[in-house]
């Protein structure tokens, strides 16, 4: 807890008297990815990302007021912060890379690495009071957004409450939810253009291309759509990639999954992010093993290490060099950062 929990809130406590009219978000979908999964819980409004868009971006949510969800998810780094794993309040680092939180408002099985968290909302509240990030306890960090000189009055707008007291670590992780929603990115790729017709691939992008989805009969086959599958580029679903050398199923140093769900065959498996601007997130992999898209790249193709649960499509390749240039050329497609151009999506500070 925070040494100043119980102190005064200051102001009225009466919120009734500021207006609430929220206005529905009209979220933009890139062109040529899907629908949101529809939620009827907490609908879009641009009071609500505005609030949640704030509390993303302001440290005030750590116990020191130093690390903000920002701090390992920068919009300028694809929203992550380019670190193996990141250093969290007064420099405690966890084991786990971060992944990116664009187009998590996809998955539908499980948020983080091993899916602990159901719903983004869900996902919210966990940082706060992880003692290698945050390091805050909610209770605490409710009193600072209750006597903040400006959170209150957006509390109000976003969800029409009525005095500071309802101020909730549920409200505030549904606006960060809300907030993350509009993290979308993909549709203004190469990748899409070339779909649309808008430009054509070059001889190597193409030939990545082919590799990737298993095209051209007369090249091997990369494998890589099976778990990182279009339009999304990405999978709801946890794979053991055999990027560890283990003799059995209960030697897996992190046990991803399996430490979630309890099921042994789970163990050592992790979920398969989105490749789209994957050229911007090194390093690679749960725990930001790999520098390079090259050293990922070599991984696959030698087929990994074997384990029980090791994925089928995980075999070697026998890519050549050139094959495996033309694989990065392809990744390098998925490259979209027009999301930058949206303010909404920016730190408001």
């Amino acid at each position: 807890m925070s040494a100043c929990d119980d102190e005064p809130v200051n102001g009225s406590d009466d919120l009734s008297q500021i207006p609430y009219i929220p206005e529905a978000y009209i979220n933009t979908i890139p062109n040529g990815l899907p629908q949101l999964p529809f939620t009827t819980e907490d609908p879009l409004t641009k009071e609500g990302v505005q609030l949640g868009r704030h509390l993303f971006y302001d440290p005030i949510l750590s116990l020191d007021s130093t690390i903000a969800c920002a701090s390992c998810h920068d919009p300028r780094k694809a929203f992550t912060d380019n670190l193996a794993v990141s250093p969290g309040v007064g420099g405690t680092v966890g084991n786990r890379s971060s992944m990116t939180v664009l187009n998590t408002a996809y998955f539908y099985k499980g948020l983080f690495w091993d899916g602990r968290a159901a719903f983004l909302k869900d996902q919210a509240l966990q940082p706060v009071e992880n003692p290698v990030e945050m390091h805050e306890m909610w209770p605490a960090v409710i009193n600072k957004l209750k006597r903040h000189p400006n959170y209150p009055a957006m509390f109000r707008k976003a969800f029409g409450i009525n005095s500071k007291s309802e101020i909730s670590k549920e409200l505030a992780t549904k606006a960060i939810a809300q907030f993350e929603r509009i993290l979308l990115t993909g549709g203004n790729s190469i990748y899409q253009k070339q779909i649309r017709g808008e430009l054509f691939f070059d001889a190597d992008q193409q030939e990545g291309h082919d590799l990737y989805f298993n095209i051209d009969v007369l090249i091997p086959d990369a494998e890589c759509f099976h778990c990182h599958a279009a339009p999304l580029m990405m999978a709801n679903d946890y794979f053991n990639n055999g990027i560890d050398t283990v003799t059995s199923l209960d030697d897996f140093k992190d046990t991803g999954r399996g430490g979630i769900t309890g099921v042994r065959f789970d163990k050592g498996k992790f979920k398969a992010p989105t490749l789209y601007n994957i050229a911007l997130t090194a390093p690679y992999m749960h725990d930001g093993r790999f520098k390079t898209l090259e050293e990922v790249i070599e991984h696959y193709n030698s087929g990994g290490h074997f384990a029980e649960n090791k994925d089928g499509f995980i075999r070697k390749l026998g890519l050549n060099r050139r094959q495996k240039q033309s694989l990065i050329a392809f990744l390098n497609t998925l490259t979209d950062t027009s999301y930058l151009q949206n303010p909404d999506v920016l730190s408001p500070f």
